[in-house]
């Protein structure tokens, strides 16, 4: 879950400001195609975050 947040965290870091046209001066835009693909990505590495997760034994021993 903490590989998780960090992923998610680095992710809207960068992607939310290019979304909102951060760089739209510096004549660098994201298209919503683009943007697309990169919610694509997100989707994807949550997926696969989970099937690694489904093999790993999350009971607490104590």
């Amino acid at each position: 879950m903490q590989e998780y947040l960090v992923w998610a965290t680095g992710y809207n870091v960068v992607a939310l400001p290019l979304a909102a046209g951060v760089l739209a001066p510096l004549v660098i835009l994201l298209s919503p195609a683009i943007g697309a693909v990169f919610m694509s990505l997100s989707t994807i590495i949550v997926a696969i975050n989970a099937r690694r997760l489904r093999g790993v034994d999350l009971s607490v021993s104590g």
